[in-house]
């Protein structure tokens, strides 16, 4: 069964822009609202340790004036788990987070990491936070996941995305696989990371993956066209890869 595809906005590198800066331009809240006048069905943002892009403030605001679906990145620690619980996003996505990474390099090891993860998984899906888990395309991360209870995982695509030829034929290989086994699972799967509009296709193709969560090509895209621009596009590139053209 081919499910509709979700396109989930990741606004974090509006708020990277406003920070190299200081001051409030661009502003994240805006980013937002052109997101959901743009069609897409959810936001992410990753409130990070060091706060170097998304911070506190801009969560409570985007979650109070914008009524789209908000997906929090974070990292499974004590004081990330308080603030959710204060903030109550739609969803909380579980990532890896080191402090002198660019961006997230890889995904959780949830089969190593069960003692850690399970409490916080437990929490917030007690507080009706939905769980997801950021996990490379592996069937011991998906069992884990399944172990932990976690009803979402995301699919780590960054080594798709970076691969060129024969690499990224298997690596697309490793995702539908992933995919199909996390549905097998009874788990909803969705993937993200290093898409952008020319790799997004034979991701969106995968049928059991029922969402895409995508931010830096689409911040760089609207330098050049605008960001409701770039994102009518990438929903069209999705669409047509999910149609098999």
């Amino acid at each position: 069964m081919t499910h509709t595809l979700r396109l989930g906005v990741n606004i974090d590198h509006v708020a990277t822009l406003r920070n190299a800066r200081g001051g409030r331009h661009p502003d994240p809240l805006r980013a937002a609202r052109v997101a959901a006048q743009s069609g897409a069905d959810g936001l992410t943002i990753h409130l990070r340790e060091d706060r170097r892009h998304i911070r506190d403030d801009d969560l409570e605001v985007i979650k109070r004036e914008v009524d789209l679906p908000l997906n929090l990145e974070m990292a499974a620690t004590a004081d990330m788990l308080a603030i959710a619980l204060a903030a109550r996003p739609h969803a909380a996505c579980l990532v890896p987070e080191k402090r002198e990474e660019r961006t997230t390099e890889g995904g959780l090891d949830a089969a190593r990491l069960n003692a850690q993860l399970a409490p916080v998984v437990r929490t917030l899906s007690e507080a009706g936070i939905r769980v997801s888990l950021f996990i490379e395309p592996e069937a011991r991360q998906l069992a884990a996941a399944r172990a932990l209870g976690a009803p979402v995982v995301e699919l780590h695509t960054g080594a798709y995305g970076e691969a060129e030829g024969e690499a990224r034929a298997r690596e697309l290989a490793r995702i539908r696989q992933a995919a199909r086994d996390g549905a097998a699972l009874g788990l909803e799967v969705h993937a993200g990371h290093g898409l952008n509009f020319e790799n997004v296709g034979p991701i969106a193709a995968i049928a059991e993956l029922r969402e895409l969560n995508i931010g830096h090509a689409l911040i760089g895209e609207a330098v050049f066209v605008g960001l409701g621009e770039a994102i009518r596009a990438m929903r069209a590139a999705m669409d047509k890869g999910r149609a098999g053209q």
